[in-house]
């Protein structure tokens, strides 16, 4: 079996290869607050909840974006599994070049969400992640990772409103019949939500005027099919996809 872990702002996400398929993914929110014990017996209740027998891990890989926890889930990984996880660098992948300004900057989960579609495509894409940031990662037909555009993401723009306003009701993520509101709930649903529709669509077309006309639009991330607009706009939607580029890295380009 592999995992692979995915360490992000809001959410650590853990995926389990096996048997040709992903199993049901784990999440676990994100804390500094946290030691690798209390990530340890989370993870522990999980897989017995899900019959998965920890001596079947077989190699982790690590993603991570929050430089203070990373430490904690690597020893996390020893402690659970006995296992030395493999740590996601960008400069360590060499069948993509970075075309940034710093390469060091670049989030890794989207370095994996590159080779993720790169790999199965093999021709220019652009990957859109609806994750805590809305990013859209850009990659040419030589396997060159171009740029990424970040806007805030859905959830955060919604907190972002609400932190301010204290009788504001917790919000649905349903997009909203009308873009007219006629109440809070359903003012902000058509604000936030149908203008993230129109957000996505321009800043795909902006993109593509700059790419070949056959680039390939994926998208992942967990609020990926609540604007079902813009399913059309897909090629794919890959929940996946940060999880499928860490087992290639892990099956390519290990660190020893």
């Amino acid at each position: 079996m592999f995992l692979g872990i995915d360490i992000g702002n809001t959410n650590i996400v853990y995926g389990i290869f096996s048997g040709g398929e992903w199993l049901p993914q784990i999440r676990v929110e994100t804390s500094l607050h946290k030691n690798a014990s209390d990530y340890e017996r989370h993870l522990r209740s999980e897989f017995l909840e899900q019959d998965i027998k920890k001596d079947q891990i077989q190699q982790v890989v690590i993603s991570s974006v929050v430089p203070g926890i990373t430490n904690t889930i690597e020893e996390m990984v020893h402690l659970f599994l006995g296992v030395q996880p493999f740590l996601l660098k960008p400069k360590n992948i060499r069948q993509l070049q970075l075309g940034i300004q710093n390469p060091s900057e670049i989030g890794s989960d989207l370095v994996a969400n590159a080779l993720a579609a790169v790999h199965k495509f093999k021709q220019a894409c652009i990957v859109v992640d609806f994750g805590t940031a809305l990013t859209f990662t850009v990659i040419n037909d030589k396997q060159k990772i171009l740029g990424v555009s970040i806007a805030p993401g859905i959830k955060t723009a919604m907190k972002a409103l609400s932190s301010n306003t204290a009788q504001l009701p917790e919000i649905p993520l349903v997009l909203p019949d009308s873009a007219i509101g006629k109440n809070t709930v359903h003012a902000i649903q058509a604000g936030i939500l149908v203008g993230y529709v129109g957000m996505v669509e321009h800043m795909i077309k902006e993109i593509k005027k700059e790419m070949p006309t056959d680039t390939k639009i994926i998208a992942t991330g967990g609020l990926s099919s609540v604007l079902k607009p813009l399913a059309i706009l897909f090629d794919e939607i890959d929940l996946h996809l940060t999880l499928k580029g860490l087992k290639i890295y892990g099956e390519n380009y290990p660190l020893y």
